[in-house]
């Protein structure tokens, strides 16, 4: 039987769901709904959030406003410095 994104297992075929949906219905089947949220270390993640506030601190306000309008520029598809 293939598996999930989350590794529930699921039927491989449209008659398979059709028999594992009448086996919910009729409550001789639980129906699983994977895993809960997967445990996740938040340290990598709230060091990503300071070193990003201490770069913003440093920049100067031209040098945030020259990033910007790149970004920009790559999500529209400008090409603002000719290259």
């Amino acid at each position: 039987m293939p598996t999930g994104p989350n590794g529930q297992k699921r039927p491989a075929d449209a008659s398979g769901t059709a028999v594992k949906v009448m086996q919910i219905a009729t409550g001789e089947d639980e129906e699983d709904f994977g895993l809960e949220k997967p445990e996740t270390n938040e340290a990598p993640a709230e060091m990503g959030r300071k070193g990003a506030t201490a770069r913003s601190a440093a920049m100067t306000p031209e040098r945030q406003a020259e990033i910007a309008r790149k970004a920009a520029a790559k999500r529209w598809s400008v090409d603002v410095d000719g290259a």
